[in-house]
Order: C-alpha cells, then structure tokens, then sequence
C-alpha cells in the first residue's frame, strides 16, 4: 500500500473540564488520552475536522474560534468525502475514518444556523488503528488502497 501526502496538521484539541488546545495529543486504541471521550466509543473516538468547515461558516457571516466544532484534529485537508476505512498517518499514528459525524443539536448553542450549514461538513470520525503521538504541523498522509 501507498501513501499521499494531503496535507498538515493546523491545530489539535481536547475536551476535559473546559476545552483545550495543544501542541501534542497522544492517542491509543481508546482516543484521545486525556478527552473526556476517551474509552468511551472505539468508532467514534477521534474527531476530524477541515479548515473548510471554518470558511464556509465565515463565507456565512459566522465567525467561530478553532475548535468550537469539538474536532481533535484540525487539518488544511478536506477528509469529508474519504471512505469509511480509509487511513490516515499523521506521525505515528494511523487512523481509520470509522463514520461521517452526525449532525449536531450542541452547534446550536454556538449559532443556530450552524447543524444546518455544517451538516455534510462538520467532520468525520475515525478510530486509532496504530496508537502514538500526533503534533501540530505533522504531515498527514492517505493510504492508497491497492497500490505498492
């Protein structure tokens, strides 16, 4: 199997007490260590997102900071459209996208327009296929099904 690289790491978060971003997440076959979602649902244990979803909300007269969509990751790649199944290596670490995320009632309390505008484009889920470090600026690469 080949690899693409697609793009970057912009910023990285978790969610404990309060929601916080970082320079590094660890990550194991539970999530995001330290997430308040960690071992909570394998399929549904790391959040992506795409810088994309910030510019259509902006496009759209909304205004959000990085991280306000609860992703972990936050890359300059646009994964909506990949497969579940596909795989991501961002630094150790290899993701499998497990599910499209769902809309959200939660993005109301940011702007009531948001579960609509965002619905095909809030982010995508993924599970730890490979457990390890993630860093801000990492490259991220796509595995290329079938070929060498």
């Amino acid at each position: 199997m080949s690899k693409s690289n697609v793009g970057n790491i912009f910023s990285l978060f978790y969610s404990a007490d309060t929601r916080k971003e970082t320079s590094i997440l660890s990550l194991d076959k539970k999530g995001v260590v330290k997430d308040k979602h960690y071992g909570k649902k394998e399929e549904r244990s790391v959040l992506i997102a795409s810088l994309e979803s910030y510019k259509l909300s902006k496009e759209h007269g909304i205004d959000i900071n990085y991280g306000a969509l609860g992703e972990n990751i936050l890359m300059d790649y646009n994964p909506y459209a990949l497969e579940e199944g596909s795989k991501l290596l961002i630094g150790e670490v290899i993701l499998e996208i497990s599910q499209h995320c769902t809309l959200c009632k939660s993005l109301t309390k940011v702007d009531v327009r948001l579960p609509k505008l965002l619905k095909v484009h809030r982010g995508i889920f993924a599970k730890v296929v490979k457990n390890g470090m993630i860093k801000k600026d990492d490259v991220i690469y796509l595995y290329n099904k079938g070929k060498k």
